[in-house]
């Protein structure tokens, strides 16, 4: 159970770097306001989550003329999923580091039983075995990395629907003709719904063994698996979200993005071109996902615009 923990946490470091990407990209792509991110708001609730969160967005948007090209709009605030972006992933990488406390303590420490104490020589039978530590940690970040996923999917649902952007419906040119996005939207509410059956905590069951003499368990390593599985489908709901945010930056041109939200749209569309009519689009999904998976767009994004912190 602590392998896949660490290895999910690894992972989840950089999933957590691509969800401020994503979010950039979509505030861009929704002609959002860069007001909520004012370094003032963090400073006087400071949570370290939430303050990192508004630096990057506001690092990853710098100098976008799409942003600055509707600075006078008639808004008076955008929805939460825009607006909130820095205290819900910032909840989450707090809780990333609670757990990266815990994974850290039992990647270092003796879970043998019995214990041989090499001072003494004594043989001391305990319970270091039990994986209740862990069986918690990966609880909470399950709802952590779905949280991720369920904000992105909110901010890729505003994308699509015309009423809620300036943007074509379906993010298509021809729509009624042509499907656009709808089907991955589809694709993204499915993987969260799924995400919202795995978040339910493991560490509550247990089930006597061994003629009750272990008759309490974590269930730690199913509480690991279904962490790294909430991490894998979250991983494909960025990519979606970040495709559709791409398609909606397209469509405002001749506005450019800022630079990080700039040098994501170009790995994007590196790999994957613009959507004129239907197309199968897993390839598309799964091209972009990879991009996340080995960090990639990330590191094309830390390039240009600096360090997105976790």
């Amino acid at each position: 159970m602590t392998a896949i923990a660490a290895l999910t946490c690894y992972d989840a470091i950089g999933l957590m770097k691509a969800a401020d990407i994503a979010a950039a990209m979509s505030l861009e792509a929704l002609q959002g306001t860069r007001a909520a991110f004012d370094p003032r708001i963090a400073m006087i609730r400071p949570h370290i989550g939430q303050t990192k969160t508004a630096k990057n967005i506001l690092s990853l948007t710098q100098d976008s003329g799409i942003i600055e090209h509707h600075a006078d709009c008639d808004k008076v605030q955008d929805a939460y999923s825009l607006r909130c972006v820095s205290q819900v992933h910032g909840a989450s990488k707090d809780a990333m580091r609670r757990v990266l406390e815990t994974v850290d303590v039992e990647m270092n420490s003796v879970t043998d039983n019995p214990l041989v104490m090499a001072d003494t020589g004594e043989i001391i039978s305990g319970g270091n075995f039990h994986g209740q530590p862990i069986a918690l940690t990966m609880d909470y970040l399950k709802i952590a990395l779905a949280e991720l996923g369920n904000i992105s999917e909110r901010r890729l649902s505003r994308l699509v629907d015309r009423s809620l952007s300036d943007l074509p419906a379906f993010l298509t040119a021809y729509p009624g003709v042509n499907s656009g996005f709808m089907i991955l939207q589809y694709t993204a509410a499915s993987l969260v719904s799924e995400n919202k059956v795995l978040a339910h905590p493991a560490s509550v069951d247990s089930i006597p063994t061994s003629a009750n003499q272990e008759d309490h368990v974590s269930m730690g390593t199913i509480a690991a698996r279904q962490a790294r599985e909430i991490l894998e489908n979250v991983q494909h709901v960025l990519a979606i979200e970040m495709l559709a945010a791409a398609q909606g930056m397209d469509f405002l041109r001749p506005a450019i993005p800022g630079k990080g939200t700039g040098a994501a749209h170009a790995v994007v569309r590196s790999l994957v071109s613009h959507l004129e009519e239907d197309r199968i689009l897993s390839p598309d999904i799964l091209a972009i996902r990879e991009a996340i998976r080995d960090r990639s767009v990330i590191d094309a994004v830390e390039k240009t615009a600096g360090d997105i912190i976790v």
